[in-house]
């Protein structure tokens, strides 16, 4: 029988790892959309935005995928895709920042990235 202190930390981790797996999920669809409204021939600028976003979208997707997985990712390796997609997501931020339209884009990628830094603190 586990312990009552034990139970509280696995119902937070699960928590907190649906929290993040949730965040990249909006972050995927938020990413995804901007890349979509941005022109593929457009200036140098535009295609950066557009393969951010894409990258980002992909990046977000995959993390949701390790973190819904039960069981068949070790630690190490949920650590490593959290790292990424951390780093992606505050890449595509600010790529994102100052474009118009882009804000909510940037908004959600600092909230997956706040999920995976938070996610991340959890694993201790």
């Amino acid at each position: 029988m586990t312990s009552t202190t034990t139970q509280q930390q696995l119902f937070q981790y699960l928590e907190d790892r649906f929290a993040c797996a949730q965040a990249c999920t909006e972050c995927a669809r938020a990413c995804a959309l901007r890349a979509s409204l941005m022109d593929p021939d457009g200036t140098e600028e535009q295609e950066l935005v557009r393969r951010k976003g894409i990258m980002c979208a992909e990046v977000c997707d995959a993390t949701c995928r390790v973190l819904s997985e039960q069981n068949r990712t070790d630690e190490t390796g949920i650590r490593v895709q959290l790292e990424w997609c951390r780093t992606v997501c505050l890449e595509c931020a600010h790529v994102f920042d100052g474009r118009p339209g882009a804000e909510d884009g940037a908004k959600a990628c600092r909230e997956c990235a706040q999920a995976c830094t938070d996610f991340l603190a959890s694993l201790g």
